[in-house]
């Protein structure tokens, strides 16, 4: 099958597979004689495991792990089962830190008055220095305030 169809067999776009194919989760197409890629139906069972897998979130080399797994027989499942629990601790520091983020954003929210005036407590944030601004991302806690960001954060 051509690309087009391998795109439409796997759910990956054309533009994917040649980055696959790229980076190496993919094995180099074979060549027809008018130089096109000729993919199997096996190129298109990887990619749409590939597209699974990025589906749920894992990245490049998580992938790259996993299809080492499913190409290895003899593989353990316990090793599947440790690498998608891994992704799911993961998955839940990121949901963590982006709940914290919603929580910085709205509090600078109901700072401000969202009217007329040009005066924004969120724009004011945005400016502050780094070590004066609420975290937008917590990466461990740090506990130093200024009194400037308790007074936003603590209305």
């Amino acid at each position: 099958m051509n690309i087009g169809e391998a795109s439409k067999a796997s759910g990956v776009s054309a533009k994917m597979i040649r980055y696959y194919e790229e980076i190496g989760l993919v094995p180099p197409a074979a060549r027809k004689e008018s130089g096109y890629r000729a993919y199997s139906v096996n190129d298109a069972h990887r990619l749409r495991f590939i597209r699974r897998a990025r589906d749920l979130g894992f990245s490049v080399s998580e992938i790259g792990e996993l299809l080492g797994l499913w190409n290895d027989r003899s593989r353990h499942s316990a090793d599947v089962k440790r690498l998608a629990q891994a992704h799911i601790a993961e998955l839940r520091e990121r949901i963590k830190s982006l709940d914290e983020m919603a929580d910085t954003l709205q509090r600078l929210i109901s700072c401000c008055a969202g009217d007329e005036r040009p005066d924004c407590p969120i724009l004011a944030t945005l400016e502050l220095p780094e070590e004066d601004a609420p975290p937008a991302r917590v990466r461990g806690r740090n506990p130093a305030s200024t009194g400037l960001r308790r007074k936003v954060l603590d209305q």
